[in-house]
C-alpha cells in the first residue's frame, strides 16, 4: 500500500526548475475534435513560457496556433518508484515579430527533426502544476 506521503504537490516554481531540465515533453491539443498528443523537443523562455519550433506549414502549427494547448513534461525512474510530472496549460501562439524570431533563433529550441520554413511557437504558461512521486514503498508483494 503506498505511503500517505508518496506524491508531493509542486508549486510553479518548482515545476519551472524541473521543465528547464529536460528536452522533450509532449503537446496536448485537439486534431479533427479528437485528442492528439505529440512528443517535441522544446525550451523555457525567460518569461517562463515553453518554446517549440517547427515547420509553419506543419499540422501542428494549423491545429495550435491562437489555442489553448497543455504541455506535459516528466522524468520518473522505474526502479525506485520516483519521479515528477509537470503540466503547462495555456494558449498557444506563433512568434511573428521579426525582432522575437531573430532572439529565438539565438536561445530558443533548435528542432531535432530537418525543419523547412521554420517558426517558433509559444505556449503562455498561464496554469502551471506538478507533483512528484517519491518512491512509493509497497507493503507487501504484488504482481
Amino acid at each position: 500500500m503506498l505511503q500517505d506521503d508518496a506524491f508531493r504537490t509542486l508549486d510553479r516554481q518548482e515545476c519551472l526548475r524541473l521543465l528547464a531540465k529536460v528536452p522533450v515533453g509532449r503537446v496536448v491539443y485537439t486534431r479533427q475534435a479528437l485528442p492528439a498528443v505529440l512528443p517535441i523537443n522544446f525550451s523555457l523562455d525567460a518569461d517562463a513560457s515553453v518554446l517549440l519550433f517547427t515547420s509553419a506549414g506543419s499540422d501542428l502549427v494549423r491545429a495550435i496556433d491562437g489555442v489553448v494547448v497543455a504541455f506535459e513534461a516528466d522524468e520518473f525512474d522505474a526502479e525506485t518508484r520516483s519521479g515528477w510530472s509537470v503540466i503547462v496549460t495555456g494558449r498557444a501562439t506563433v512568434v511573428t515579430d521579426a525582432a522575437e524570431h531573430q532572439r529565438l533563433s539565438q536561445t530558443g529550441p533548435h528542432s531535432w527533426m530537418p525543419v523547412r520554413d521554420g517558426v517558433f511557437v509559444r505556449i503562455e504558461s498561464e496554469l502551471v502544476t506538478g507533483r512528484e512521486l517519491t518512491g512509493a514503498r509497497s507493503g507487501s508483494k504484488t504482481s
